[in-house]
C-alpha cells in the first residue's frame, strides 16, 4: 500500500480494561469515581475519546454492573472537560471450558455467557456515543477460555446498535474479522462509513508484526476509519506505525502499564507521551469536538 500519513489524529484512552492488571499497578483505576477522574485526566492530557470498561470497586474484577457504568458516565459527562465517551460491549461473551480431558461442563469460573440485550443493556441505559463490538470469537492467552462473538450475535448486537444511534467501534483482532464486519455493513447491519480499531498482539489474535498490521491496514475498506493499538511495550511504536499507515492511535493502562522500563505509567502520561509521538511526526490532533464531526457522532447531554 502506498504510505498515507494520518496528518489529523485523534488519540483514544482505554482506561482500565477487564485484564487481570488490577494488582500489577497502583495506576489502575477500579471503583467508579477513579475510572471516571483517571478518564477525565487523559482527556485533559489530549485525548478526544475514552474507552471504559467497569470494575468491582473491592476486588478490582472485571463487571456488567450497571450502577457502575452509570456513575462512570454521570461523572465523565459532568467534568469540566469534554471528552467522547466509548463505553465497553465486550461483556458477556466469555467461556472456560473444563480440562482438555473433559471440556464439559463448563467452568463456572469464568464463564458468563448472556443474550444480545442484556450484553447491551448498559449502553441502552447510558447512551455512550461509541460502543464496542468485537467482531469474532477467538482464543485468548489463558488455556481453556474462549471469547465467544458468533455471527448470530453480532448480527443482534449491530442491529441494536445501530437502532440506538451508538456508532460501533468495530474491534478486529484479525483479518477474518474486518472480512465479517465488511460482510455486516454490506447487510446494513453496519451503517458506512465503519469506525474500527486494529487490535494487534492479544495471543491468539494478530500478532504484531508490521507486515501483519499492513495487511490489517489493506483490509479496511478506504473509507472507513480506523484506529490501532498494540500490548505492552509496543503500544508507543503502535503510535507512530498507525499514523504513518494513515490511523489514529489508542494508548491506555488496558494494554499496556508502562511509561519506560521500570517506570509505571498512569493514562494521562501514555496519552500525554502519545500526542508528544504525534506532533513530533508533524500531525495535529484533534479534539472531541473534531472526531464527532469526522464520525457523524452526537454528543450526549448529562443525565
Amino acid at each position: 500500500m502506498p504510505l498515507a500519513m494520518n496528518k489529523e489524529v485523534f488519540v483514544t484512552c482505554a482506561v482500565t480494561g477487564s485484564g487481570a492488571t488490577q494488582d500489577r499497578s497502583p495506576h489502575v483505576p477500579r471503583s467508579p469515581a477513579q475510572i471516571a477522574d483517571s478518564a477525565i485526566a487523559a482527556a485533559r492530557a489530549g485525548a478526544a475519546v475514552v474507552h471504559c470498561h467497569v470494575r468491582d470497586p473491592d476486588t478490582g474484577a472485571p463487571s456488567r454492573a450497571l450502577p457502575l457504568y452509570r456513575e462512570v458516565t454521570e461523572r465523565i459527562r459532568a467534568a469540566d472537560v469534554d471528552v467522547v465517551l466509548n463505553l465497553t460491549a465486550g461483556m458477556g461473551g466469555d467461556i472456560v471450558f473444563g480440562s482438555a480431558g473433559a471440556p464439559l461442563p463448563l467452568n463456572s469460573v469464568g464463564t458468563d455467557m448472556i443474550g444480545a440485550a442484556a450484553r447491551l443493556d448498559h449502553i441502552r441505559q447510558c447512551r455512550p456515543e461509541i460502543c464496542t463490538l468485537d467482531c469474532g470469537t477467538m482464543n485468548f492467552a489463558e488455556a481453556d477460555y474462549v471469547m465467544v462473538n458468533t455471527p448470530g450475535m453480532l448480527r443482534a448486537m449491530g442491529r441494536m446498535i445501530t437502532d440506538m444511534g451508538v456508532k460501533p467501534e468495530i474491534e478486529a483482532f484479525d483479518t477474518g474479522h474486518l472480512w465479517l464486519a465488511r460482510q455486516l455493513v454490506d447487510e446494513g447491519v453496519l451503517a458506512a462509513p465503519a469506525l474500527v480499531q486494529l487490535c494487534m498482539g492479544v495471543p491468539w489474535g494478530a500478532p504484531d508484526d508490521l507486515n501483519t498490521f499492513l495487511a490489517m491496514v489493506n483490509n479496511v475498506p478506504q473509507d472507513w476509519v480506523f484506529s490501532a493499538f498494540a500490548l505492552g511495550r509496543n503500544q508507543m511504536p503502535y503510535v507512530a506505525a498507525s499514523v504513518l499507515a494513515g490511523g489514529n492511535v489508542r494508548v491506555g493502562l488496558e494494554d499496556n502499564l508502562m511509561l519506560d522500563k521500570g517506570v509505571l505509567a498512569t493514562n494521562a502520561q501514555l496519552v500525554g507521551r502519545a500526542v508528544e509521538v504525534i506532533e513530533r511526526m508533524g500531525a495535529r490532533v484533534i479534539g472531541p469536538g473534531e472526531v464527532r464531526a469526522r464520525l457523524g457522532l452526537t454528543k450526549r447531554m448529562p443525565l
